[in-house]
């Protein structure tokens, strides 16, 4: 009775929890830990969908179990903000699906699909619910390298996808694709998009698009949603999320859309599983598709402020950050001066030594390594503080540095 659970033995540990272990034990002290490390939004969701809200929870009809799939309004708010933003046109019956935020779509469309030993393609690095989610079901992961020298090269992703399909054994059943990406900030462009739907109706392989930050970006054109190209609901199902958009992640409000058969299958498991999110919060999120969307766009205004000040300071403390052309993340490489310790080490020195707390790139996937991730989930004063606590930290590099060189394992 002693050995793990199967599914919990094949998940790895958790990388992110000496991080989370330390900042409680700081924030117990008392000490004030600035913390760009988790993805969580700190704005306040916009006023007339917490209205919507409140005035849906004072119906008592509304406090019974809900639809599993969605209630019809929601479905069609989301139809028409596919048709609004990208013309696509969707059936809200048969190609939209109401989730609990679109991690827990991700996950309960992999348990649906999945017979053990698929074989799935997953980003790497990537969000952990990407691969884990499959492998959690019971699946088997090839990881296909994300970033070429540092950048999104989508010629060089489609070779390691030709690759990946040449050597796998059964023949891949999914390819997942985030953009813009977390952790990485990268996009990509709809000629991507039209080269990965020809493949994947070749090879007869599903596609999952995750596009949760489709309105956190800052440059050029907005993001493309993959069910853009032609024939792409042949083999695509797409995730989006209000979380970010709205300021919304408590409310745990997403989507998943696209392939009818992809949509069927995840609609029968979450009929097991759930009843659906609070029906007032499907009305509200509802009202946020269906309302203005001005705070949209102010949303995105405060991140993209955030993200100036954020790679300004941290330029002139000594730590050169690219700019993310979107969402609310920047993906940074290990200063030189401590490039060795790894992202992992890294992380806790900045936390003990400039209490500024971080996301270790290792902890989304091996080729992450040599990177944090880092939120704009603090406002500008707290980034400029942060930026200060990064400067002094390294004007001690040489010291901090020996003190390594110093311990009893450098010598082995």
């Amino acid at each position: 009775m002693a050995e793990e659970f199967h599914r919990i033995k094949r998940l790895p540990p958790y990388v992110f929890a000496e991080v989370n272990r330390l900042k409680a034990e700081y924030r117990a002290q008392g000490v004030d830990v600035i913390d760009f490390g988790m993805g969580n939004p700190d704005m306040d969701t916009p006023s007339h969908i917490v209205e919507k809200m409140i005035e849906t929870v004072r119906k008592p009809r509304t406090h019974r179990y809900s639809a599993s799939k969605g209630i019809a309004g929601l479905r069609r708010a989301q139809a028409a903000y596919y048709q609004r933003r990208f013309g696509v046109t969707l059936n809200p019956e048969t190609e939209v699906i109401a989730t609990l935020g679109s991690k827990e779509g991700l996950a309960n469309l992999a348990m649906a699909i999945t017979a053990p030993g698929d074989v799935i393609l997953s980003p790497n690095p990537s969000y952990p619910i990407h691969p884990y989610g499959f492998m959690i079901a019971g699946a088997a992961l090839r990881h296909i390298p994300a970033l070429h020298e540092g950048r999104f090269d989508p010629d060089a992703y489609m070779r390691s996808l030709d690759r990946a399909v040449h050597h796998s054994v059964p023949k891949p059943l999914v390819a997942i694709v985030s953009f813009p990406s977390n952790p990485t900030a990268q996009i990509c462009d709809l000629d991507f998009y039209a080269e990965l739907v020809r493949w994947a109706r070749k090879n007869e392989i599903f596609v999952l698009s995750d596009l949760a930050y489709a309105e956190i970006y800052f440059e050029g054109d907005p993001p493309p949603s993959i069910l853009q190209i032609e024939g792409a609901k042949e083999v695509a199902v797409e995730f989006t999320s209000m979380s970010k958009t709205y300021s919304m992640p408590g409310w745990r409000m997403g989507f998943a859309v696209g392939n009818p058969r992809l949509i069927a299958a995840l609609a029968r498991i979450k009929s097991y599983l759930d009843y659906g999110a609070f029906t007032p919060v499907q009305v509200a999120a509802a009202a946020a598709l269906n309302g203005p969307q001005d705070c949209v766009a102010e949303i995105r205004g405060v991140y993209k402020a955030r993200r100036d000040v954020l790679v300004k300071a941290m330029a002139e403390a000594g730590w050169p950050i690219p700019s993310p052309p979107a969402t609310m993340f920047a993906w940074a490489p290990i200063p030189e001066a401590f490039a060795r310790l790894g992202s992992m080490e890294f992380a806790k020195l900045l936390l003990t030594e400039a209490q500024v707390a971080v996301a270790p790139g290792v902890g989304f996937g091996e080729y992450g390594e040599g990177y944090v991730r880092i939120g704009l989930v603090e406002n500008e004063q707290r980034i400029r503080q942060a930026a200060r606590g990064v400067k002094k930290l390294l004007g001690r590099a040489g010291e901090i540095m020996a003190r390594y060189d110093n311990l009893p394992e450098a010598a082995e």
